[in-house]
């Protein structure tokens, strides 16, 4: 694995990017088929894609809103 993909899981987890989005761009990054289609949300597919590409620069339009992560 190299540096970049560390690097990137850091910075997604340091900006609380919504769990679907890093768990998908994670897939997408280590090529892993994607969830089955009832498991899957607008998130995490944008996040597979942009991982597939390595592509970093959406990270800021999936922070996690604190009202969405309130019980």
């Amino acid at each position: 694995m190299d540096e970049s993909y560390y690097r990137a899981v850091d910075e997604m987890e340091r900006l609380k990017v919504r769990r679907d989005y890093l768990l998908g761009w994670i897939g997408g990054y280590l090529g892993n088929p994607k969830l089955e289609e009832q498991r899957v949300t607008e998130a995490y597919e944008a996040g597979y894609d942009h991982g597939a590409d390595r592509d970093r620069s959406h990270f800021s339009e999936w922070i996690e809103d604190a009202a969405e992560s309130a019980p």
